[in-house]
């Protein structure tokens, strides 16, 4: 089977078929390439006697399901559903965040710092959830090296080479041992060479839109050749009107979150986020949120997705609760959830528990939220042993959820 993958060679996307490649025992012509030298526009593409393929996952797929002696997908139904399960996964939830983090340090794209803040966070989130996943593993699916292992760790290359340093990857003891086992097999050696951590994390320069600023400086010219009488034409009163107007809108911006001005409570909610993220949840962050939670200054409650008949799908239910998390950015300060996806394709439900600041559930969040009128709310009952261990299971991804299956790692947390 004649194949040529046409790429820049150093492109750690090519590298899934490469390394695959050698693990298939598949011979695969390397035709040094760009995006602007070839006809298709993109890289990596790679041709077969059949066609041609254009996404680097399937390039990797396809590879691997040529393989004549090692099994890249695992040695059952449910591994090669984990494989792709972790491939699918690592596409939105560790490339697309590494991209907007690492792609204006290379000056692929500009630099906007809000963007790269909050890649951070999503990057960090995916950390912690392969972290707890090799708690007591080696490979990412059962006990060999499968595609899984292959693909998530070429999508973890450029943050790890380039932003991961040392200080950032030190609470990620297992995704660290996992990523240094796999870019330092044979097969990945021999295509991408020694790999080299990241000692001090890249920062990219601030850039700004050119473009915008000859526009700003076109609109005052163009006043300027107004007549004059216009201007002149406001009435003293008029004037100070829109004086007092202006300080009123100023007040109104300046008007403080009624969550500050609530009485200081014993329960510090960043110091909980870091003990949650640093610690085993049961055994260390679970014992000082029951010591240090302050039920006169916040509140626990469930809450469930109303409307489960429309989560057919596991991808798209994990894109609904991923854009869930995303719109509570704005009350990220007040609050602290897990949300856990359950059941099966065509049988799914999401479910989950939150911390917020008060004792009721406060009203920004439904303003900066409209998600949150999707999921029906009950406020916990931490005097209730049920109630206690539901919301254990939440923040610990594990145990009985009261009945329920957990789908395999599916769940998020805003932190």
């Amino acid at each position: 089977m004649a194949l040529k993958l046409h790429t820049d060679a150093r492109n750690p996307q090519s590298w899934k078929a490469l390394v695959t490649a050698h693990y298939a025992d598949v011979k695969v012509e390397v035709v040094d390439s760009s995006a602007e030298k070839n006809h298709w526009g993109k890289v990596p593409v790679l041709e077969t006697p059949e066609g041609v393929l254009t996404e680097p996952n399937s390039i990797a797929r396809f590879i691997a399901r040529h393989s004549a002696g090692v099994k890249l997908f695992g040695n059952s139904a449910f591994d090669n559903g984990s494989v792709d399960n972790w491939i699918d996964w690592s596409s939105s939830e560790v490339e697309l965040p590494g991209a907007v983090w690492t792609f204006p340090i290379l000056g692929l794209i500009p630099n906007h710092g809000l963007a790269t803040t909050k890649a951070k966070g999503d990057v960090r989130k995916a950390l912690d959830i392969l972290n707890k996943h090799l708690h007591t593993r080696t490979f990412l699916v059962g006990d060999r090296i499968t595609l899984a292992d292959v693909v998530v760790a070429a999508g973890l290359y450029r943050l790890y080479t380039l932003v991961l340093d040392a200080g950032f990857r030190k609470q990620f003891q297992n995704t660290n041992r996992w990523f240094t086992t796999i870019v330092n097999q044979p097969h990945f050696l021999h295509v991408a060479g020694n790999t080299v951590l990241c000692e001090k994390m890249q920062v990219a320069k601030e850039t700004e839109p050119k473009e915008e600023k000859p526009k700003k400086e076109e609109k005052p010219k163009e006043k300027k050749e107004a007549p004059p009488k216009k201007e002149a034409k406001p009435k003293p009163k008029e004037t100070e009107d829109d004086e007092d107007d202006g300080e009123e809108k100023e007040k109104e911006k300046k008007k403080p979150n009624p969550l500050d001005l609530l009485p200081p409570s014993k329960f510090n909610l960043e110091d909980w986020k870091r003990t949650y993220s640093n610690e085993d949840t049961r055994a260390g962050a679970m014992p000082y949120f029951w010591n240090n939670f302050d039920p006169e200054g916040f509140s626990v409650w469930f809450t469930e997705y109303k409307f489960p008949e429309q989560l057919q799908k596991d991808y798209m239910t994990c894109n609904l609760v991923a854009g869930f998390i995303q719109r509570m950015e704005g009350v990220r300060k007040y609050a602290f959830a897990s949300i856990c996806i359950f059941g099966e394709n065509g049988r799914l439900e999401v479910a989950g528990g939150f911390i917020f600041r008060g004792t009721e559930i406060p009203q920004i969040a439904f303003e900066e939220c409209p998600d949150m009128d999707s999921y029906n709310w009950r406020r916990a009952d931490l005097s209730n042993a049920a109630d206690k261990e539901l919301i254990t299971d939440y923040f610990a991804w594990n145990g009985t959820f009261g009945g329920r299956a957990l789908q395999f790692n599916q769940a998020k947390t805003l932190k």
